[in-house]
């Protein structure tokens, strides 16, 4: 069992928080009230950051101390929404919100994953017709096998997890958000997850 932290309580967070609680993990999910991110970030030992990626730069800066000595799992995507509300561009063309996450944040290994699928995935990956991927990018390995241990406690299965190295490879799992919207307004909101054909 491990202490976990959810920022943000949209569909996002609620999903996972509910799968790892169910996989027997303690969470806790913490919403905007105020003070609330900071509680729940100072009582965990991985903190799962799934606040909307446009605003996630700044909200977790704010978070320093609190962050400092944990793993800080990634799974948001920032994005500049078009006037349906779907990804249109990126906040951070050329680099990444890992990136500059881990730059902010020097004493959290931050992870990045999840964030290649509608959220009904993260928790359920085997209700795919065919087997996804989930990408691992982040500088620190101890961290990295952490959190592979959490996606396998959300329903991953070893050979559908895929280290893609340092953090610097989140810039491209990242811009593979690009790809969502023209997804979805083909086939509508159902369940996806970009992966590896081999």
């Amino acid at each position: 069992m491990t202490d976990i932290a959810v920022l943000g309580n949209g569909r996002v967070g609620g999903t996972l928080a509910a799968a790892l609680t169910r996989a027997g993990h303690e969470v806790r999910v913490a919403d905007r009230t105020p003070g609330a991110a900071s509680e729940a970030a100072r009582t965990a030992r991985i903190v799962i950051n799934a606040t909307p990626g446009a605003d996630s730069l700044d909200r977790l800066t704010a978070l320093r101390e609190e962050l400092r000595g944990k793993i800080l799992v990634d799974v948001s995507n920032a994005t500049v929404d078009g006037p349906d509300g779907l990804p249109a561009d990126l906040v951070y063309p050329g680099s990444s919100l890992a990136e500059h996450l881990q730059e902010a944040l020097p004493d959290t290994a931050v992870v990045k994953t999840l964030n290649t699928m509608l959220f009904p995935v993260m928790a359920a990956p085997a209700t795919l017709t065919d087997a996804p991927d989930a990408f691992l990018s982040g500088d620190d390995p101890q961290a990295k096998e952490t959190v592979r241990g959490l996606l396998v406690d959300l329903g991953w299965r070893t050979e559908w997890i895929t280290d893609l190295g340092g953090v610097r490879t989140a810039r491209a799992t990242e811009a593979a958000i690009l790809f969502v919207p023209h997804v979805i307004r083909a086939s509508g909101f159902t369940p996806f997850a970009i992966s590896i054909a081999r």
